[in-house]
């Protein structure tokens, strides 16, 4: 483990509750090569209620080390970085079976990218360029396990992660459209169900659906073809 990236929290740390909201505290991970990102983000999820930064990696490989030890709910984690990049940490994980989700924040949208992120294993994908709301809105959703994926990086992912085989532009049902709207929303299957007086096995129905008509092959690519579409706003 390299020196100069400090500040980690003890490991084993127990971080319960928020004394605010009295919400469990959600723990994160910060990696990032620049020190000043690193700080910038530590100081606003630690300002904010319901977040804990736990610590933070200058590189991949520290971030599999840090997240080893530290055990965060989330880990934000930037793809392009010298000593180790974001993707092989992400795919190294998810190779591990670790419980934390990973939400990649970085200035890149290209396909060269997004694509091998969401495929080695990442819940999600935002640029840093979001505002502080969407930010903390997508650790949240990541924490449950949801995907998080921006409109920008939507459009750019669709036709990279359309099945093989789809196909063609069938259009969805007045009930699979409101069901992919919540799923854009980061809205589990569980929650889908009381929203809409169904049950889960309806809405898995739904969903199976929703990924034959769009030639999707998870979530994330129906929430990508739905914006590409027009269907999703």
């Amino acid at each position: 483990m390299t020196d100069g990236v400090t500040g980690d929290a003890p490991t084993g740390e127990a971080v319960t509750g928020d004394a605010v909201t009295g919400e469990a505290v959600i723990s994160l991970l910060v990696v990032d090569d620049h020190p000043v990102v690193r700080d910038g983000l530590r100081g606003m999820f630690d300002s904010a209620p319901g977040f804990h930064v736990l610590g933070e990696a200058a590189n991949g490989v520290e971030a599999l080390e840090r997240a080893a030890a530290l055990d965060p709910d989330v880990v934000l984690m930037d793809l392009r970085m010298p000593g180790g990049g974001g993707v092989d940490a992400i795919r190294e994980l998810s190779r591990r079976g670790a419980r934390a989700r990973v939400l990649v924040l970085t200035t890149y949208d290209t396909d060269s990218d997004t694509l091998p992120a969401i495929e080695a294993g990442a819940t999600g994908y935002l640029l840093k360029d979001a505002p502080r709301e969407e930010l903390f809105t997508a650790v949240r959703a990541a924490a449950r396990g949801r995907t998080v994926l921006s409109p920008a990086v939507a459009s750019r992912l669709v036709s990279a992660v359309r099945a093989p085989a789809a196909p063609g532009h069938e259009s969805l049902s007045a009930r699979e459209r409101e069901v992919l709207a919540l799923v854009a929303k980061g809205t589990s299957n569980r929650e889908i169900a009381r929203e809409l007086f169904i049950s889960e096995a309806t809405v898995k129905t739904h969903l199976t659906h929703i990924f034959g008509k769009l030639g999707a092959k998870d979530r994330a690519a129906a929430v990508a073809v739905g914006y590409d579409r027009g269907i999703l706003g």
